[in-house]
Formats: structure tokens, sequence, C-alpha cells
């Protein structure tokens, strides 16, 4: 197995990449702002990426399993959307960032993908009906 294949099934790289990304962003998101208003939102933002990261998979199949039929395509991915947005939203507005739409739209960008991209991928394994 290469690195690559060893990095692309280690959760640790997928959650240390999610703090750095999403963190990085968060604070270039915020560089208008005097310190350490950017490094907190990245710091902040990096953490929840990190844990959202974490457990978004096992949320979506458990979320799956609730729902049968094609909704199982659309709603796992949308709750998991909603959530994660009011987590976000909740968390950047208690710990004061100054930019939260412009912090928080990239990472529920990439979450929500791969979250519909997830679903999409074992509900069609699992077919319509069970």
């Amino acid at each position: 197995m290469s690195v690559l294949q060893r990095l692309l099934h280690n959760s640790a790289a997928h959650v240390l990449f999610a703090f750095l990304a999403m963190g990085g962003w968060a604070a270039f998101a915020n560089r208008s702002h005097t310190m350490p208003a950017p490094l907190h939102a990245g710091l902040v933002q990096g953490t929840i990426s990190a844990c959202l990261t974490l457990f978004l998979k096992s949320v979506i199949d458990w979320l799956s399993s609730r729902f049968s039929g094609s909704t199982r395509y659309w709603a796992p991915p949308l709750v998991a959307c909603l959530g994660s947005a009011s987590i976000l939203v909740a968390i950047h507005a208690a710990s004061g960032t100054p930019e939260i739409v412009r912090t928080i739209a990239l990472p529920l960008l990439v979450s929500t993908a791969y979250a519909t991209i997830y679903n999409c991928s074992t509900s069609a394994r699992r077919g319509f009906d069970t």
C-alpha cells in the first residue's frame, strides 16, 4: 500500500487535514480584522471541522438507515447540512467570530458535498426499498 493510499484510509489524517484546511480558510476569511480575531476564528473553525469530519460519516450512516425510498437520497445530507450550519453559526457567534457567513461558507459547502456524495453512494448500494 502506497503512502497516499494509507493517508486516504487514515481517519487521523482526514481530521488533521480538515483542521488545517478549514481553520486556514477561517483565518483568511477574517483577515481584515485585527489579530487575534483571524487566528481565533481559524482555531475555532479548525476544531469544529475536525470534529465534524470525525462524525459526519457515522451520522450519515445513521440517518440513512432511518429513511426509505427516494427520501433516503436527499434527507440525510439535508439534515446533516442543517445540523452542521446550526453548530457552526452557534459556536462562531458564541466565540465572537467577526465574519461568520464568510467563515462557514466553504466548510459548510465541503461538508454538505461530502455528505451528499457519500450518502448517495451508500444508498445506491442498498437500493430504494430497504
